[in-house]
Order: C-alpha cells, then sequence, then structure tokens
C-alpha cells in the first residue's frame, strides 16, 4: 500500500468534511475533483472561491484559475 500524499490528504479531508477541514461547496469541490488535472492540485477552498496551489505551503503559487461561485452558478478566472 502507498502512503498518501498532502496534496490527496487534502482532498480527502475536505469531500469528507473532516474537523480541520476547509470548507467550500459540495458540488463544486466533487467536480474538481472529478477532474484528474485538478485533482493532482493542493485544494484549498476559501471565501467561497476553490484555488488550486502547485506547491502544499506558503508561499502559495498563486499562477492558476480558480473557481469562484456554487452549484448554481460559478466563473472560472485566469490569473
Amino acid at each position: 500500500m502507498t502512503e498518501e500524499t498532502v496534496v490527496e490528504k487534502t482532498w480527502r479531508g475536505i469531500l469528507e468534511g473532516r474537523p480541520g477541514a476547509r470548507r467550500g461547496d459540495p458540488a463544486v469541490i466533487a467536480a474538481a475533483y472529478a477532474e484528474p488535472r485538478l485533482r493532482a492540485l493542493f485544494p484549498s477552498p476559501s471565501h467561497g472561491a476553490l484555488t488550486f496551489q502547485q506547491n502544499t505551503q506558503y508561499p502559495w503559487s498563486n499562477d492558476l484559475p480558480y473557481i469562484v461561485g456554487d452549484a448554481q452558478w460559478c466563473i472560472v478566472y485566469g490569473v
């Protein structure tokens, strides 16, 4: 059995609603997780946005598009 990466643990914690995990719109989180290219990135939901990072620690990369919204509507912003 292989050990989970930080990215995998973070996604799992968000999807399962674990204590201490950041929260976001469940439908947006699930849709992003379903896309393998996004699933490979470190997720960071906050204040109605879902950002993705190439690194797992501060300072964040801030060089990727991000999603703002919920299951009813959302906008993907470029950097």
